[in-house]
């Protein structure tokens, strides 16, 4: 229930995220940016590109949970629906509203479905396994986050004032979020891994 109420909400807050038109995260940028040159909405390239991430997994020995299946599906289908009935904000102070509202359920959501250790999502999995391979997982991140956002851009997404605060204040939100959720079941994993502090910051470990 922790997990699927978690992926819920966090494909509300991306949709809350979209209707501030003040910036998007990096991935959906690119999403965005793809629903932009194509007939395909926002909705169905997050699912699209979240099954493409996770079949580079493939390659990388990374093992999927149910989290991550559900994750690939749910998130991309709750912006979606979201997004049918979220107004669309004119005033600059309500969009606002809508970017911290969005960043803040973004974390809560994160902590959610990422502290009932069924598995990270298919982004954060990706960072994990090549991080396994003997790269700092701080460097494949941005790597990774950098090249996403650039080919968003270059297909018309959405960056403003919105991708710079997110971009700033998850990881330090999540690293208060996860381990309120995950009710201790995290610490044997991350301590295992890169490092807790480092882990927590980008909210991809799993039991």
């Amino acid at each position: 229930m922790q997990l699927l109420l978690g992926l819920l909400l966090f494909g509300i807050s991306l949709a809350l995220l979209v209707r501030s038109r003040l910036g998007l995260d990096p991935w959906d940028v690119l999403h965005q940016g793809l629903s932009r040159q194509t007939n395909l909405t926002i909705g169905t390239w997050t699912i699209l590109v979240g099954a493409v991430v996770l079949a580079l997994w493939l390659p990388l020995r990374q093992r999927p949970g149910i989290g991550t299946v559900c994750n690939v599906v749910l998130v991309g289908v709750a912006l979606e629906a979201t997004l049918k009935v979220l107004p669309h904000p004119q005033g600059l102070g309500v969009r606002g509203v809508f970017l911290v509202v969005g960043i803040m359920l973004n974390a809560v959501a994160t902590g959610a479905y990422v502290g009932a250790g069924l598995g990270p999502g298919p982004r954060d999995g990706l960072m994990v396994g090549l991080a396994a391979r003997g790269h700092s997982i701080r460097v494949v991140r941005t790597a990774i986050e950098v090249s996403v956002l650039v080919v968003g851009v270059m297909l018309g997404g959405t960056v403003g004032i919105g991708t710079i605060l997110f971009a700033a204040s998850i990881g330090p939100l999540v690293h208060i979020t996860i381990p309120l959720f995950s009710h201790g079941r995290m610490e044997g994993a991350t301590r295992q891994r890169a490092g807790v502090d480092e882990m927590k910051e980008i909210g991809c470990v799993s039991d």
